[in-house]
């Protein structure tokens, strides 16, 4: 019996990475080496291979013939969310985190941040960086608020580069049939955390995809971003300076929507300090004074026509 598969049967599983498949013929091999040359022992690999119709299927049996470490999972193409959800039922380590197979991970990133973790078992989230989102001193937040606002955890809602206690999924999924699945699954998973920590060890290497939602959002895809965090601002009782700049950033998003799809605005309107924004912001927080949500949608509209017309 193979090494890996010894420290499967005598000794509880650290680590589990899952790492949906679909269409990554280009991708996928450099996503699992990644992984598997982590500076770590007791970790699997969970490879979910999303009914995928190219090479990717057998791809993914050939690693797990190589490596014990490696499982697969065949299944109906059903999403992104759905392939993770798949790999979170079939999970066997004390943490999880996720991978997308475009993209990779840096050397010795899951070692230092597992051993954190093991010497602070309150901790049930850590997030590493990013592309530029790099943290600097490391934090440790114990109110989920200060996280959402203050570290504004709501520009970097992803979940591929974070690692996750395994109890925060006991009973949360990520949404089928939505975009911008991360956005509504963070704050639940923040509902349940004792401690989030940042840390600036560690590099998830995220691969820009112009084929992939962000590039080619839509007003209907755009909605599926605002409902969660105008949801947030509906039932927030803050009104300090971190949640009036993160308001500023979902009147952005309202902003978009309403300008590609017409429809009535959904975000509710909150009171601005004009101390706490700067530039083009202090001239929204104005108008939104002055006119009113919805009519600060339909000037925003006609400023952007009359621009892309000159």
């Amino acid at each position: 019996m193979e090494f890996y598969s010894l420290i499967r049967i005598f000794a509880p599983m650290k680590l589990s990475i899952i790492i949906p498949v679909y269409r990554v013929e280009a991708t996928l091999n450099r996503c699992i080496e990644s992984v598997l040359n982590q500076n770590l022992d007791d970790f699997e690999v969970i490879l979910i291979d999303d009914g995928s119709p190219d090479n990717c299927p057998q791809m993914c049996d050939d690693w797990a013939h190589k490596d014990s470490r490696i499982r697969v999972i065949h299944k109906y193409n059903g999403g992104l969310s759905d392939a993770r959800n798949a790999g979170i039922a079939q999970a066997q380590g004390d943490y999880i985190t996720f991978v997308d197979s475009d993209d990779f991970v840096a050397g010795n990133t899951y070692a230092p941040l597992i051993e954190t973790l093991a010497s602070d078992s309150t901790i049930d989230i850590i997030e590493y960086p990013i592309r530029d989102f790099a943290f600097n001193p490391p934090t440790v937040y114990t109110h989920m608020d200060d996280y959402w606002y203050s570290g504004q955890a709501y520009l970097h809602t992803y979940a591929c580069n974070k690692i996750f206690s395994r109890t925060l999924f006991t009973d949360v999924r990520f949404p089928e049939g939505r975009v911008f699945e991360d956005v509504y699954t963070l704050p639940q998973l923040l509902k349940k955390a004792h401690k989030v920590m940042t840390t600036n060890r560690g590099f998830y290497h995220y691969c820009y995809n112009p084929e992939g939602i962000t590039a080619k959002a839509d007003g209907k895809a755009l909605k599926q971003l605002l409902k969660p965090h105008a949801d947030i601002i509906r039932n927030s009782t803050r009104g300090d300076a971190a949640f009036q700049q993160y308001y500023m950033h979902v009147l952005n998003i309202q902003m978009d929507v309403f300008e590609l799809t017409g429809e009535t605005p959904i975000l509710p309107t909150c009171h601005i300090s004009m101390s706490n924004v700067t530039g083009i912001s202090k001239l929204k927080a104005l108008a939104l004074h002055l006119l009113g949500i919805k009519t600060l949608c339909k000037l925003n509209k006609i400023i952007h026509r009359v621009w892309r017309n000159h």
